[in-house]
This record gives structure tokens, C-alpha cells and sequence, in this order.
């Protein structure tokens, strides 16, 4: 059979069932939307949830900070040990196994007796998100094609979105009778999903060239882009393994390694020190302070402020992210977010009476939130997960992006838990000022120090970080 008969055999019957995708480019795709899924659920779901889990077992502000924060914890570890368990048991695997935490983490935290128990199935859930933060978009980025890579893994970031806008739209549905459990119980169907959806997907083809399985790799590249591309392929992975022959975590400390953990570190934490997360989570007292006086109020400002508006503009990425490149969302998403922060700077200089949502500051500091979370929701946060996916070699990918993933939620964790006490100690206006300022700088590293990205295949952003002239 000729080489285009291959083709058709491999790709174009497939598209007979999905369209214009192939069936197992499709299933990647699925295994990035169903992570961002759970990821945001788990994310989204606690802002609303925590006023009632206060009211019944009456903890202060620290335990407050603990209980919302300690997903991060989780999450920290689970990316420490993500990569580790991407390499030994497979990026597939280590999904599946991200999977049962998310379920039994969501199972453990709607029967919770206690405090602990609660803080304890918050821990599991972060640890299957931060395992699945690791090996989702590494999956997503070693099996997608080269020019649509950036829209892949942008995919994981839009889903990600989408479960926030369903944990707030479950939190906004279930204000009235404050049923928490039930809101953070329904995390356990975005990890049945996971499920239902990395166990049919093939493995990544670099993993398996990695551990020796070649003849099942060519398998792998021939189900989700067709034969065509088959030989090529293996070809250039196979020699980009075999000019870094050593896994050893002291390898990321070492020539193009050691710019792209620079490059993804750096990206990791700004993605955390410009606020995001603390907006998030605490949206509802945000907007309380701003005159959204009941928790229904603020829970249908921050459905609409937060979770549509975030969707919404991660579309952008999604059609941009490969034609303009990664450096000009970049750029122009933080500029925008220094705006929205400019603007919630600004409104908490002036005092507002509870339930005067149609007051100047009131207004502005939606708008300002609006314009805040959609500038992030098109930069740093699809972008970020693209290019710390991307950079790293083939033989260390998985422990760069640990480690890379690790640090942000390590910065996840200290801003979470310091923006209550930045709030309480500094006030709200100057809080969001330190925002602004961590952004300005944010911008002049990136500017700086972020090369484009834009389609190249993954060896080949390989050697341009081992190039001398890279930063």
C-alpha cells in the first residue's frame, strides 16, 4: 500500500467519526480537557463553598487560610512526584492514577466530620491535581502536532476555565441552601472523566521510545497523526534522546536545560505573584467589600466577573496562541491585567455602603476584576502551561516540569495564604497595588528573558535553548 493510502487508512477514515479530527488526536485532546476540568473545578468550587463551611464548624481567618490554601500543599507534592511517576510508570498512567485522588479526595472532603478531615480531602484533591498539572500538558505536548501544540495545550488551560465557571455556576445554584458538601462532592465526576478518558488514549511516543518500546511508538504516532509522519518522527526523538542520555534531576542545572528551567521557574511564579489565584478564591469577599452584600450577590457577580468572563477570553489564546505566537499574548495579557489592578487599587481607596453595587467603586471594581481575569485568561494562564510544556529536552522533561509546576504551586500556596493577611494588615487598596507592582516587573523579565516558541517542533525548541546565543 502506498504512503497516501496509509494516510487515508490511518487519518482520514477516522474523520468520518469526529469530523475534521482524528479519532486519537481527538482522545488527546479529551485527556487535556478533562484534566483542566478537574483542576478547575477544584479551584473554583472552594470560593463559593468556604462561608458555609465556616458557619458550621466556626473557624476563624487562619484555619480559613488552611482550608482554602491546603489544596496548594497537595498539589506542591503531587508535582514533586508527578514527573517521577510520568517517567516510571508513563504520562497515561500517572493520569489515571491523578484520577482516583481526585475522586476519592472529593469523597473524603463531602463526609468530613471534622476540620482535619476536611483539610485532609483537600490535600488529596491537590495532589491529584498537581500530578495531573505535571503529566497533562507533558501528554498533550509530546503527542500533538507541532503547529497546533500551542492550541492543545491552551485547550487544558480553557478547560480548566470551564470548571471553574461550573464550580461557581454549582456554588451560585447552591447559595440558597448552603449545601457545601454537595458543592465539593461533585469534584468526583471531573475525576470520572479523567478517567474515562486517559484509559483509552495511547501513550506518548517519546515516553515509549524512552523505555525502549519503538515498535509501539511508530504505533502511537501513526494513531494520532498518520503514517506519513511516522518515520520522521521517531527519527528526531530518538536522536534528541540519544544527545542527552542522562535523566538525573542535576541535568536541569545544565546547559539548555538550565535556561528553560530559568525560562519555566520564572513563568511558574509570575503566573502566581500577579494574583490570579487570590482573586479567585477570594472573589466573594472582593466583591463584598465592592457592596455585593449576600453571598447570592456575590456569588452571581463572580459567575459572571470570574467564571464566564475567564472562559470567554481564553478563547482568544486558543486562536492566537500559534499565529501570533506565545511572547505578544504574553505582553499584551499583563498589560491589561496591570489595569484591572490599577483599577481595584483604586476602588478600595473610597469606602462602600453594603448593597450599593451601583456606586462608582462598586462598579469599578467589577469592571476592573472583568478586565483583570480576562487578560489573564488569554496570557499567562494558557500561555505559561504552553511554553513550560514546551521547553524543556525530551530526556528531562517531566522532571523540569515537576519541578516548574511545583514552584508554582509552592507560590500558589504563599499568596493564598498571605492575601487574608495582606488584606486585614495593609488594606485592600495597597494589597492590589503590590499586585501591580509584581506585575510591572513581571513584564520587563518576560520581555526580556521569553523566547518565541511559536511552531517549532519540540526538538527543535530543544536546540534552540542549547544554543549559546539563547538566554
Amino acid at each position: 500500500m502506498s504512503q497516501d493510502s496509509d494516510v487515508i487508512e490511518g487519518v482520514e477514515t477516522q474523520q468520518l467519526i469526529f469530523g475534521r479530527w482524528p479519532l486519537w488526536a481527538t482522545l488527546v485532546g479529551a485527556v487535556s480537557i478533562t484534566s483542566g476540568l478537574a483542576f478547575g473545578y477544584d479551584q473554583g468550587v472552594i470560593g463559593g463553598a468556604i462561608s458555609f463551611m465556616q458557619d458550621e464548624f466556626g473557624f476563624g481567618s487562619f484555619v480559613e487560610g488552611m482550608i482554602t490554601s491546603w489544596v496548594t500543599i497537595g498539589a506542591l507534592v503531587g508535582a514533586l512526584f508527578g514527573g517521577g511517576l510520568a517517567d516510571r510508570w508513563s504520562r497515561k498512567k500517572a493520569l489515571i492514577f491523578a484520577a482516583y485522588l481526585l475522586v476519592f479526595g472529593s469523597i473524603v472532603q463531602a463526609i468530613a466530620p471534622s476540620v482535619v478531615v476536611l483539610i485532609a480531602g483537600r490535600f488529596i484533591i491537590g495532589a491529584g491535581v498537581g500530578i495531573a498539572s505535571v503529566a497533562a500538558p507533558m501528554f498533550v505536548a509530546e503527542s500533538a502536532p507541532a503547529k497546533l501544540r500551542g492550541r492543545y495545550v491552551s485547550g487544558y488551560q480553557l478547560a480548566i476555565t470551564i470548571g471553574i465557571f461550573v464550580a461557581q455556576f454549582v456554588d451560585y445554584g447552591l447559595s440558597e441552601d448552603g449545601t457545601w458538601r454537595l458543592m465539593v462532592g461533585l469534584g468526583a465526576a471531573t475525576g470520572v472523566l479523567l478517567l474515562l478518558a486517559a484509559y483509552p488514549v495511547p501513550h506518548s511516543a517519546r515516553w515509549l521510545i524512552s523505555v525502549g518500546r519503538r515498535d509501539d511508538a511508530a504505533e502511537s504516532i501513526r494513531k494520532v497523526r498518520g503514517a506519513a509522519e511516522v518515520e520522521g518522527q521517531l527519527a528526531a526523538i530518538e536522536a534528541d534522546l540519544q544527545d542527552q542520555p542522562s535523566a538525573e534531576w542535576s541535568d536541569l542545572l545544565i546547559g539548555g536545560a538550565r535556561k528553560a528551567l530559568i525560562v519555566a521557574v520564572g513563568l511558574a511564579i509570575i503566573q502566581q505573584i500577579t494574583g490570579i489565584n487570590a482573586v479567585i478564591y477570594y472573589s466573594n469577599e472582593i466583591l463584598a467589600e465592592a457592596g455585593f452584600e449576600t453571598a447570592s450577590a456575590q456569588a452571581g457577580a463572580s459567575l459572571i466577573a470570574v467564571g464566564l468572563v475567564n472562559v470567554l477570553a481564553t478563547f482568544i489564546a486558543l486562536a492566537f496562541v500559534d499565529r501570533l505566537g506565545r511572547r505578544p499574548l504574553l505582553i499584551a495579557g499583563m498589560t491589561g491585567m496591570l489595569a484591572g489592578l490599577a483599577g481595584l487599587t483604586i476602588t478600595f481607596l473610597y469606602e462602600t455602603t453594603p448593597g450599593d453595587t451601583h456606586s462608582i467603586p462598586g462598579s469599578l471594581a467589577l469592571i476592573s476584576m472583568v478586565v483583570f481575569i480576562a487578560s489573564f485568561a488569554f496570557s499567562l494562564g494558557p500561555v505559561v502551561w504552553t511554553i513550560i510544556s514546551e521547553v524543556f529536552p525530551n530526556q528531562v522533561r517531566a522532571k523540569g516540569m515537576s519541578v516548574a509546576t511545583a514552584v508554582n504551586w509552592g507560590a500558589a500556596f504563599v499568596l493564598t495564604l498571605l492575601f487574608p493577611i495582606l488584606l486585614d494588615g495593609i488594606g485592600h487598596s495597597a494589597t492590589f497595588g503590590l499586585l501591580a507592582f509584581f506585575t510591572v516587573i513581571s513584564m520587563l523579565w518576560v520581555a526580556r528573558m521569553v523566547p518565541e516558541t511559536k511552531g517549532k517542533t519540540l526538538e527543535e525548541v530543544s536546540a534552540m535553548f542549547s544554543d549559546e546565543s539563547t538566554t
